[in-house]
């Protein structure tokens, strides 16, 4: 079963994204912040991350820029939760590999199709 780490710092958002996760036949982690991911991800890397950009503490842009300077061979994919479109917002992530926008609110349907297409699973 695949492991999908959600993070962000709304437990109803998390509740709703882990309800259509697991529902699909994905095993769900959750975190409120980046720091919090970055402790668990010395034991065990997901298969995928799901996280929102504007979060206490540590943000999404923070974690992933960490993420690709301390993990630069990280094979899981990253899904970034924003509800910013303008491209200058997406600036920085033009040299993270394998990394998705999905625009807020995020649609569960959506980020499940793109877990199962990415996994290979059937609909």
């Amino acid at each position: 079963m695949k492991k999908i780490f959600i993070i962000d710092d709304d437990p109803i958002v998390i509740r709703v994204i882990r309800m259509g996760l697991e529902l699909a036949g994905f095993q769900v982690e959750s975190a409120t912040d980046g720091s919090e991911f970055l402790q668990r991800l010395s034991d065990e890397a997901p298969d995928m991350l799901v996280t929102d950009i504007e979060m206490p503490r540590m943000s999404g842009k923070e974690l992933c820029l960490t993420i690709e300077s301390q993990f630069p061979d990280r094979q899981f994919p990253i899904v970034v939760l924003t509800s910013h479109t303008a491209l200058d917002h997406r600036v920085w992530t033009r040299d993270i590999p394998n990394l998705r926008f999905m625009e807020k609110p995020v649609s569960v349907r959506q980020l499940v199709a793109h877990a199962k297409e990415h996994f290979g699973y059937s609909s």
